[in-house]
């Protein structure tokens, strides 16, 4: 398999983040993978976790709580062997809200497609989206 550049992987990891943030959860999952395949280890696991969760709440929009029940429960799993702000993202508060909706679509409860998430940026994330806010326009931040 034929390596990914940096800049190709960042891309494609910024298209899964619009996607899912579009409650387009199957395209979101489709993109990461692409980049998922080819990736080492931590940050395989990492984009599986995503993967699974975005999967997971393909499912919930599909009519199948108990396939999105058990995705979220994999995807939290994974995404606990990492911090708080991994990626530029807020990875506890997508864990938190996983975990709200696992239970929930456990307890036979239909959370409903208002409360669908959104993955945000955490502190550093935004700040590496602007930085002309703290750096030099000339310096270059990897999302990953």
């Amino acid at each position: 398999m034929q390596a990914m550049k940096t800049e190709e992987r960042e891309h494609k990891f910024q298209r899964g983040l619009d996607h899912f943030n579009r409650r387009e959860f199957f395209e979101a999952h489709e993109v990461w993978e692409e980049v998922w395949l080819i990736e080492s280890e931590p940050q395989k696991t990492f984009l599986q976790g995503l993967i699974q969760i975005a999967a997971a709440f393909h499912h919930y929009c599909r009519g199948n709580p108990q396939g999105a029940e058990s995705l979220l429960a994999s995807g939290i799993v994974k995404l606990t062997r990492f911090s708080d702000r991994h990626c530029a993202l807020n990875v506890a508060e997508l864990r938190a809200v996983a975990k709200k909706w696992a239970r929930a679509l456990g307890n036979g409860e239909d959370p409903g497609e208002s409360a669908l998430p959104t993955l945000t940026l955490s502190e550093e994330g935004l700040a590496s989206r602007h930085p002309a806010r703290t750096r030099s326009r000339h310096s270059r931040h990897n999302i990953c």
